[in-house]
């Protein structure tokens, strides 16, 4: 498949797309939102990958929703519908990085994200940052609410009250401020900002698929749980986990007193 907006790479553990308009901070058009999301679906397909790195060409990774789509102009004649533009170009989008069934996914920030931006990123399992990148929710300074899931994702990580400053105020957070209220994972130096999301990646490529993938599930299940059902769900997944080859592997790694040489095998 062709992309015009974007980079996919395929064909190995790790996946990668990439962002690539960046004359326009890597912002998402509907055509770039749809690419991502045929994007997203291949690398669902492809029995290869273990770990999607996400990131953005030049200094941004992405600034949210394309303000110059013609979709989004307002004038006395012309009143938008921004919910539809918002519902086709981006909800479905969050929910299918989200909830992509690839071991590990990461947003490697590698510069501005804000707006929807700051949604694509923390839809990720890991979200790492450049020390010269920032986040911005910028939605009330053009007379928006927040979308890409940002409402969700901001009260999870940080709280209601960071969120609120955040959303309301439209400041500037910085990665390494971010990496202190628990926003994202890690911030990194930006001349080792490549190096250390690679390192990342091949760890996660050398972890157990099987236990990551549940793992993941069971922090996401956490939110809307409560104890005694979380409790259910790790019994039943240690117990399907407890019956594959990557558990038997740690097992003997472990008594001899090595490495374990994960496979991703039931």
């Amino acid at each position: 498949m062709a992309f015009s907006n974007i980079t996919l790479e395929l064909g190995t553990a790790i996946a990668r797309l990439t962002l690539c308009r960046p004359e326009k901070l890597n912002s998402l058009d509907h055509a770039t939102s749809r690419e991502v999301r045929d994007a997203l679906q291949l690398v669902q397909e492809d029995s290869a990958a273990r770990v999607l790195i996400l990131t953005g060409q030049g200094r941004a990774f992405c600034a949210g929703q394309d303000l110059t789509d013609p979709a989004m102009q307002s004038t006395e004649a012309t009143v938008p519908d921004i919910g539809n533009v918002v519902s086709q170009n981006f909800n479905s989008l969050i929910a299918q990085l989200h909830a992509l069934p690839v071991p590990t996914t990461i947003a490697a920030v590698n510069g501005i994200a804000a707006g929807g931006g700051v949604g694509l990123a923390l839809a990720c399992d890991f979200t790492i940052a450049t020390r010269s990148a920032y986040f911005l929710q910028a939605f009330s300074r053009i007379g928006l609410s927040p979308d890409t899931g940002s409402s969700w994702f901001l009260p999870q990580r940080i709280g209601p009250a960071r969120s609120m400053a955040l959303t309301m105020l439209a400041e500037k957070l910085s990665a390494d401020t971010a990496q202190s209220w628990g926003l994202i994972w890690k911030a990194i130096a930006d001349d080792s900002f490549k190096a250390g999301v690679e390192a990342l990646a091949e760890r996660l490529v050398s972890s157990p698929t099987h236990a990551l993938i549940r793992t993941r599930q069971a922090i996401l299940a956490s939110a809307t749980h409560t104890l005694e059902q979380q409790l259910l769900i790790e019994s039943a997944y240690v117990r399907e986990l407890g019956m594959q080859h990557d558990y038997r592997e740690g097992l003997e790694a472990f008594r001899e007193k090595r490495k374990p040489k994960f496979g991703g095998r039931r």
